[in-house]
């Protein structure tokens, strides 16, 4: 299989990327811009809500990534 390529480059990334919204239970929480440590491009979102389990609430945390294919291979600044 090809390997997939960007197509934004990494300063056009970190130009004009902005926070995503994802909801989650109901919630809308922002994933914020993040360069990773791996090189990779992409949102972060980290937090805590409740989501309910029959008549409970429960707190879960959250830790989620949404990373660009192929932007690990962008070249550096």
């Amino acid at each position: 299989m090809a390997k997939s390529t960007c197509s934004v480059t990494r300063a056009e990334f970190l130009q004009d990327a902005k926070p995503v919204e994802v909801t989650i239970n109901g919630i809308p929480m922002p994933a914020e811009v993040k360069e990773f440590s791996t090189g990779s491009l992409g949102w972060y979102l980290n937090g805590k809500t409740n989501i309910k389990v029959g008549d409970k609430s429960v707190s879960v945390q959250i830790g989620m990534n949404l990373t660009i294919v192929g932007s690990k291979d962008l070249p550096k600044h």
